[in-house]
């Protein structure tokens, strides 16, 4: 206010010279829309006089969207539930498709554009529009969003899906209705999952829609969820013919069959000409939302190449009553419209081709037949009434009453219990956008329709898709099918329903194409990126022993557990097959068989022997010691098995002390006798009588008792200290496991052997020094024989023993046991049985004597 009193007054320097229209309310809503396609330069006039408008090229479907949103505020202004007591009113301004004329436009709706504004000290009222309805273009919502948010203003967006617009610290005050970019390719990446495509070209515009897509493809595109991109190109712009030609040429020559297309129709009708030229086929081409319903390229020279489009579709939704309220517009003949054109009139001339007399000056349009207005629209076939395939129109619908609803919620606050500073509340008279802002973020309502309307804290809605299929049918006409939607839910996150039913493919399988660099790696298979190439161009290399693969396309094999290893496709562990020397098997059965025979013919000679024992041959050089060898023979023979059959703990730790004992007792027994023999030879000379008082039966028995003990003692000290176990060996062959003995201690198992050895050599030794002795059976003859056979195999087994693997390692003790039982048994007792069963003469005390008789 002045010093004297007077309120302060504005005047305004110039108009900015824009295309509207408008409805006054108590709170007024702004607009921008896509009216006309062009612009006559200078595009952007700034002059104190009002000048003609400079735009041109009508756009019917921008004027339908604005409609749309003259209708919502009919609409609310007559429903008493919302906002009663309130009348809206909207004011819209066409951007002509320019982005210098958007933002002006934008301004003038928060500024105004009254010639004359008094400011009181108070500084009351409201500013001309409480929120934004807008733009329809991510680069213009992007440059207004940019100021308006400064001033808190909100704008919602009915068709901007750049990403980049989520960013609140850029844009706060920025809201939209139709879902982001980041959601819509994701949309395809389900897609392309879906169908196993893991190969796609991309083509992109040359602007702020199509280069935040590529940056949310390059992100979110990945072998594991959709596939690589087999090339990214930019579309040019304008008519560059060299370029096209490039761009095609690398699109024939691709591997890829899918075509992802993220710009708008413009720049793609070039492109679609130039595909036609080089004439391109056996593409599956995926549409983004600009183009998805585009009616321009569903032309018929076109169809060869685009049908079968899958595109991803702004949500379809119905309007009740939106036909009739459009079927109600009328041309307004009264020419004194100023600067704000009637963008009714201009409808009109372009539906009706015809013109108001006399036209404006520089009206581009002009010509024709005379408009009357009376002309009635249902007379004619335009877009503008098509109320079924509702899809920016829904959009622009749910904007208005998101708006609608924030202002409801803010007038409906108690006071004393508001959001704001001191619980206040928002005051109709005084309302500030910022205001109203604050309830958009949480305002959430359900459609007519049934969709849920809400926003996140990036100010984008709960994205929903409808996927389209551009179906050609045998009539030669054109269908674009709904096949399917892609939404995020709350609960559900993101679900893709697809009917593939009802899809129409351009291909003479009529099946999905197959679009892969590299084909699948099957299971048992891994995956190894080709150098230099994509991810997803690779090839499958088997993978090696002992690892598996169980999926397709796995980037590494796994090693199968320990006791386990991989089945020859390399699919699956299996157990690993099990070796040890089986009763089974025919090693097995042949040395067990063999070990029952030896045990069987020394129970034949034993009873032999029992049936003969008062005969001189077997009461020679004691019996007794005769029928303990026997025994401890049968024991050796048995003890064999305990190395044939699965090794246990106590089969392991019986089998060698069994072995030890056994031998030692039948090598005590030849060391004995042998011993006896020279006791009784010796003893026949004059004076060696005293030595057979040491050779007496109880001498005998004490003897070999002593000598068995020490053996027993070694066993016995041995399993204590480090007894032998069963073990899995997996050193011989990675795909078997041997199970063996190992023998705890090898210094035990040596002296065990190293034991018999001694008695062994002793009683060869003495038997060899007594092989002369007069005698016409000297046994000590045969004793040598057979300690000669037993050092011999013992002597063979030690390397044999130490050079086989696993179950041979036994089959080389149990041959060796084996062959040297079978070597006393027959060079000690074979020739007694030839002689008892045989030649019985000889079994008498004078055959037996009679050549010492001779001798003597």
């Amino acid at each position: 206010m002045a010093k004297d009193g007077t309120p302060w007054s504005m005047s305004l320097q110039g108009q900015f010279n824009l295309n509207g229209m408008h409805m006054p309310g108590d709170v007024v809503f702004g607009g921008l829309f896509e009216m006309n396609f062009f612009s006559i330069q200078p595009e952007l006039s700034f002059t104190s006089e009002p000048q003609q408008p400079t735009c041109h090229g009508f756009d019917v479907l921008g004027f339908k969207q604005a409609q749309t949103m003259a209708f919502a505020i009919d609409e609310i202004n007559r429903n008493p539930n919302l906002l009663p007591n309130v009348t809206l009113g909207y004011s819209v301004y066409d951007n002509c498709n320019k982005l210098g004329i958007g933002f002006r436009a934008a301004l003038s709706l928060t500024s105004g554009q009254e010639d004359q504004v008094i400011i009181h000290e108070a500084c009351e009222g409201s500013p001309p529009v409480l929120g934004i309805v807008g733009d329809d273009s991510s680069t213009r919502s992007i440059a207004i969003s940019t100021v308006l948010g400064l001033y808190r203003v909100p704008t919602v967006s009915y068709f901007s899906t750049c990403s980049c617009l989520s960013d609140r610290q850029k844009f706060p005050s920025f809201f939209r209705t139709i879902p982001s970019d980041t959601f819509q390719v994701r949309a395809m990446i389900q897609i392309l999952k879906h169908f196993g495509w893991t190969w796609a070209g991309l083509l992109i515009s040359d602007n702020d829609y199509g280069l935040h897509a590529a940056r949310s493809f390059q992100s979110d595109l990945s072998p594991a969820d959709g596939g690589c991109l087999a090339y990214l190109e930019v579309l040019p712009q304008g008519d560059d013919p060299a370029e096209l030609r490039r761009i095609v040429d690398v699109m024939r020559k691709s591997t890829a069959r899918v075509v992802i297309v993220f710009a708008h129709e413009g720049h793609i009708i070039n492109l679609m000409e130039e595909v036609v030229r080089q004439n391109v086929t056996g593409l599956q081409w995926m549409a983004s939302e600009a183009w998805s319903s585009s009616a321009t390229l569903q032309a018929p020279h076109l169809m060869p190449y685009l049908a079968g489009t899958l595109g991803i579709a702004i949500r379809r939704g119905e309007i009740p009553g939106l036909r009739d309220f459009m079927l109600r517009i009328h041309a307004n003949l009264d020419q004194n419209n100023s600067y704000r054109i009637n963008m009714v009139n201009q409808f009109w001339e372009h539906t009706f081709k015809c013109r108001f007399a006399p036209p404006p000056s520089g009206w581009v349009e002009a010509g024709g037949a005379i408009c009357t207005g009376q002309e009635d629209l249902e007379t004619v076939q335009t877009e503008f009434l098509d109320i079924l395939n509702l899809r920016p129109e829904y959009n622009v619908y749910k904007a208005v009453y998101a708006l609608a609803y924030a202002l409801h919620e803010l007038l409906q606050c108690e006071p004393g219990r508001g959001p704001f500073s001191g619980n206040s509340c928002g005051d109709l008279q005084r309302l500030e956008p910022w205001q109203l802002l604050h309830y958009l973020q949480k305002v959430n309502f359900t459609t007519s329709f049934g969709d849920e309307v809400s926003f996140d804290e990036n100010g984008d809605v709960l994205p929903i898709y409808d996927i389209m299929n551009w179906q050609w049918l045998p009539d030669g006409g054109i269908k674009v099918q709904n096949v399917g939607e892609v939404k995020k839910s709350a609960l559900k996150g993101e679900e893709l329903t697809l009917h593939e039913d009802k899809i129409y493919w351009n291909f003479k399988s009529k099946k999905p194409p197959h679009s892969v660099c590299s084909e699948s790696c099957p299971p048992g298979t891994r995956r190894a990126r080709k150098k230099g190439e994509p991810e997803c161009c690779f090839d499958c290399i088997l993978c090696s022993e002992g690892k598996i693969s169980n999926k397709n396309d796995s980037t590494e094999c796994i090693s199968c557990p320990e006791d386990f290893w991989s089945s020859l496709q390399r699919d699956l562990c299996v157990p690993k097959k099990t070796e040890f020397l089986s009763y089974h098997e025919p090693l097995g059965i042949c040395l067990t068989a063999t070990s029952l025979l030896g045990t069987f013919i020394c129970a034949v000679v034993l009873c032999i022997f029992i049936c003969h024992r008062q005969t001189p041959i077997v009461r020679a050089n004691n019996s007794e010691l005769s029928f303990q060898l026997l025994v401890s023979l049968k024991l050796c023979f048995l003890c064999s098995l305990l190395f044939i059959g699965h090794p246990r703990l106590w089969t392991c730790q019986l089998r060698h002390a069994a072995f030890g004992i056994s031998f030692v007792l039948c090598v005590a027994c030849i060391l004995v006798k042998t011993m006896v023999v020279l006791a009784v030879f010796k003893a026949s000379k004059p004076g060696g009588g005293a030595s057979l008082k040491w050779f007496g039966a109880v001498q005998q028995r004490g003897t070999v008792l002593v000598l068995t003990s020490v053996q027993a003692a070694i066993c016995t000290a041995w399993l204590v200290s480090a007894s032998p176990v069963p073990h899995k060996n997996t050193q011989y062959h990675n795909d078997k496991i041997v199970y063996e003995c190992v023998v705890g201690s090898t210094i035990g198992f040596a002296v065990l052997l190293g034991y018999i050895g001694l008695l062994a050599l002793l009683s060869f030794l003495l038997a060899f020094l007594a092989r002369n002795l007069p005698d016409n059976f000297n046994e000590a003859k045969l004793i040598t024989f057979s300690m000669l056979i037993f050092c011999a195999v013992w002597v063979a087994f030690v390397p044999a023993y130490v050079s086989s693997p696993g179950k041979y390692a036994d089959a080389v003790e149990v041959f060796a046991i084996l062959a040297s039982s079978f070597g006393l048994l027959l060079a000690l007792f074979g020739p007694k049985c030839y002689i008892i069963l045989l030649r019985p003469e000889r079994n008498t005390k004078k055959a037996i004597m009679g050549r010492a008789t001779t001798k003597s």
